[in-house]
């Protein structure tokens, strides 16, 4: 089936017409693909540009410094789209994800805004789907995005993780990052098309991630054996933007380990089961609302399972825990009921990768963030309740310098930890060189 021509123009009475919709690049794949879901609705989006050397300058120029450094690089970020040559405010949107709860994550919005019309930029956009609202912004096309843009989220966390599984594995190196880079615009094409119905759509998803899948099969790897395998966990900004975290990743692929990523879309799990618990606190288990907060988990959860499956041999060893996991094995010491936010998560999810062998915990997360900071007075008790494993806090601020000693001493921890830990790793599988050559393109 030939695929159909890009979205018509959304009509002019749709909020965002004639706008550009700017997305962060919390992750590169993840921001280019959820971009490309965007627009098969018909806007105009994309990712905003590499942060670089300006973005910290003129973060740091507008914001006080008692903001998190993800709020300085993406006000950075997004003052750069303003100041350039003949840009008007008033045809830009900023997409922004949003959260309650203790994290200053949820003030990001009011300080833009407030900071917009302080320096002049009146009339910026500022898009914040919330799926209370039933994604009211997108208009007509609210259940055509939170389908697509879920399904753009899981594409991208599956390439990130089969990237990741693959490039310390790597003989040729670039091999790894060519094959995620194809992939990455293979599926943004899948992705910018308008198919005719959900159900299309995903089997072309599938088709694309079939096709990834052999990409980064066909990347000659031998595994070593002696490579730790890092868990790391965090604030979702911090630990995915390689800018902000000053490649934290390729530094601990250079000193011999390979790392287990969260997902973005771990938080996304958090977060739909946290509604359902306010729901059943303030009684209304059974309202209209709470319904539908179940039907989306269910049709979410089926397509997770549809495009994870694709990938069940190759992530062999490297299965992601379900949030309900997650929180049972936090709750001893942070309770999903008193405690909110990314802390219940990062504590959760290190039990749950310590069980299913990795060396050690790497935490990344920005300078003063709270839920970094309550992590890091909680996992001295989680590192003893679980025969030691290393669990260390890596703090992100542009004053600091690169993280390579201190990855040295963590990875000599890990080290000793491996000799002793109790729970093995299940050793990946990676196809033979022959199995290699019989991959189609």
């Amino acid at each position: 089936m030939p695929a159909p021509q890009l979205a018509s123009r959304i009509p002019s009475s749709h909020p965002l017409y004639g706008k550009k919709v700017w997305v962060p690049r919390m992750s590169d794949g993840s921001a280019r693909i959820f971009a490309a879901a965007l627009r098969s609705l018909g806007l105009d989006a994309a990712p905003l540009p590499p942060s670089d050397a300006c973005t910290l300058e003129q973060g740091a120029r507008h914001t006080s410094g008692d903001e998190c450094y993800p709020a300085k690089i993406t006000m950075g970020d997004c003052i750069k789209i303003l100041e350039q040559e003949g840009s008007d405010p008033r045809k830009i949107a900023f997409f922004m994800a949003t959260g309650q709860g203790p994290c200053r994550f949820g003030q990001y919005i009011h300080l833009m805004k407030s900071e917009f019309e302080k320096i002049g930029y009146n009339g910026v956009t500022i898009l914040a789907p919330a799926c209370e609202t039933g994604y009211s912004d997108f208009g007509p096309g609210a259940n055509l995005y939170a389908r697509s843009g879920w399904r753009a989220l899981l594409a991208g966390d599956l390439l990130l993780k089969y990237l990741l599984k693959i490039r310390p594995h790597e003989i040729s190196p670039g091999d790894s990052d060519a094959a995620h880079e194809a992939s990455v615009e293979d599926v943004c094409r899948c992705m910018e098309t308008p198919w005719p119905s959900p159900r299309i759509q995903l089997g072309k998803v599938r088709e694309s991630l079939l096709r990834a899948r052999r990409r980064f099969r066909r990347v000659p790897t031998r595994f070593d054996a002696e490579r730790l395998l890092i868990g790391a966990v965090g604030e979702i900004f911090c630990r995915l933007n390689s800018f902000s975290n000053q490649e934290f990743v390729r530094a601990l692929e250079r000193a011999g380990a390979e790392v287990w990523m969260s997902d973005i879309t771990e938080w996304i799990w958090y977060v739909n089961s946290d509604e359902l618990r306010m729901y059943r606190l303030t009684g209304r288990q059974f309202s209209a609302r709470a319904l539908g907060s179940r039907l989306r988990s269910f049709f979410q959860k089926k397509d997770e399972r549809a495009l994870r499956a694709l990938f069940a041999e190759d992530f062999f060893g490297y299965e992601e825990p379900e949030a309900r996991e997650i929180l049972h094995s936090a709750a001893p010491y942070l309770p999903a009921d008193g405690a909110l936010g990314e802390m219940t998560v990062n504590t959760g999810r290190s039990i749950c990768l310590a069980k299913r062998g990795v060396d050690g915990i790497a935490d990344i997360s920005p300078f003063t963030c709270m839920n970094g900071i309550v992590c890091e007075a909680i996992y001295p008790q989680v590192s003893k309740d679980h025969s030691g494993i290393p669990i260390r806090n890596f703090y992100c601020d542009e004053t600091h310098a690169g993280p390579e000693r201190d990855i040295g001493i963590f990875l000599e921890l890990a080290r000793g930890y491996r000799r002793r830990k109790p729970w093995p790793r299940a050793q990946p599988l990676f196809p033979a060189p022959d199995e290699r050559a019989g991959c189609a393109s």
